[in-house]
């Protein structure tokens, strides 16, 4: 089967974020499927660009290149930079979108998908992938087209980002969602819970599918893997010589993660350790980076949090001697109605994978903490409860939180492994 992945925003092991498309994609390819993935040149979650250099020759006209990597082939469209939500990145989602249409014949004539899936972001991107689909059928493939579903937009601008309904913008995203929801031939959603909304916008019953996010088994049973960066393992080396538990995150630093309660916990822990609470002492260890880490900073400086520092991101495959170097895990959100459709976090199930004790702070559809046992759950955004459920790990024995790790990463490998979920989502190809 001939599969073409449509994905603004699509990375790999050489760009980083987003990952879902490569790891979806390698599987198929291993399984011997054709997988061509259609990405732009530029893309804000990445942490590196494709570069002109680096290309392989475009192989299809319009294209600025092409990359190759495990059987599975990128085509690069053009679209300029851009920092943050503004006009930047609507012209860029433009360029991409418009350059990616009007080359939809030579891409359907070349590559002949059987399946055409749409998987940015914003969901404008239905369109071009339909037009991908029609020539596809009209030269004799299969054509099948695919919306895939990642956040709800525009319900998420609205509801995250304060946008007005009555957006231009928002209008444009409410349009081509309604168009998906009529017209694709299946509908894969990351988020479990979104049956009514989309029902609400034409999806016909029967077309709806469920795949979430996971980890990939080989980054994590490597023959060699990776060492963590000198700094961080010194550092916390020192941390687990003082006898401290060792609080870890690993992620974006962005108003979603709502990390600025993580740190009005560890100021209200560290004031109660000063009183002579008892209990070992809780060393915060926060690696990534995002637009709120300087802010976050700041707040720790101000705090005067002692036993709280932040690291530059790791490369992913340093992730896993990260968390292993963690007593504790933490995951948390904003609590906002957002979350009533679901949550699919790929951190969460990194923490799972690495068998360690998680405290998720969040109020969403799904819960997999509590479905596998791996930790504890309290409220979002608020720093007692989250200090309270750090104080409650922290008490356990290493043995009692093993057991809880041992949990979390079985529950992992039976259904967010990317080689389940690649067969999960060609079910619904079927």
């Amino acid at each position: 089967m001939n599969l073409l992945y449509l994905n603004h925003y699509a990375g790999g092991p050489d760009w980083g974020m987003e990952f879902r498309p490569w790891y979806l994609a390698r599987e198929w390819a291993r399984l011997g499927h054709r997988v061509d993935i259609v990405a732009a040149t530029y893309s804000h979650v990445r942490s590196a660009q494709p570069q002109a250099g680096q290309l392989l020759p475009p192989v299809l006209r319009g294209s600025v290149g092409m990359s190759s990597i495990e059987d599975v082939r990128w085509h690069w469209y053009a679209a300029d930079p851009y920092q943050g939500n503004g006009v930047g990145r609507v012209r860029n989602i433009g360029q991409f979108l418009g350059r990616v249409a009007w080359h939809a014949p030579t891409l359907a004539r070349q590559l002949k998908p059987d399946v055409v899936i749409a998987s940015s972001t914003y969901p404008m991107d239905i369109w071009v992938a339909a037009r991908l689909a029609r020539e596809a059928r009209r030269l004799g493939a299969r054509g099948l087209l695919v919306h895939e579903v990642h956040d709800l937009w525009p319900l998420s601008p609205i509801e995250l980002g304060g946008m007005s309904p009555t957006h231009p913008f928002i209008r444009l995203c409410q349009a081509a969602e309604d168009w998906a929801c009529r017209h694709a031939d299946r509908v894969v959603s990351m988020l479990p819970n979104v049956a009514e909304h989309l029902r609400a916008h034409g999806l016909p019953e029967g077309r709806l599918h469920i795949v979430g996010n996971g980890i990939s088994p080989d980054d994590w049973h490597t023959a060699e893997p990776a060492p963590l960066r000198p700094d961080l393992a010194q550092h916390l080396a020192r941390l687990r010589a003082e006898g401290a538990c060792v609080v870890g995150y690993a992620g974006s630093h962005g108003t979603p993660n709502a990390m600025e309660h993580l740190l009005l916990a560890a100021a209200r822990l560290q004031t109660e350790s000063e009183a002579g609470a008892k209990g070992p002492t809780l060393a915060f260890v926060l690696v990534g980076d995002g637009h709120e880490k300087a802010a976050l900073q700041a707040q720790a400086q101000a705090l005067g949090l002692r036993h709280l520092h932040f690291f530059d991101p790791v490369p992913k495959a340093q992730v896993p001697a990260f968390l292993a170097q963690v007593d504790v895990a933490y995951i948390g959100w904003q609590d906002l109605p957002i979350y009533r459709f679901g949550i699919a976090p790929n951190k969460l199930f990194d923490y799972m994978m690495a068998a360690r004790p998680v405290l998720h702070s969040v109020a969403a559809a799904n819960d997999p903490v509590a479905l596998s046992g791996c930790g504890l759950t309290v409220a979002p955004a608020d720093p007692q409860a989250i200090a309270q459920g750090l104080r409650e790990l922290a008490a356990l024995s290493p043995e009692r939180r093993a057991v809880l790790g041992a949990q979390g990463q079985a529950y992992v490998l039976a259904h967010h492994t990317w080689p389940v979920l690649a067969q999960r989502f060609l079910h619904a190809l079927a």
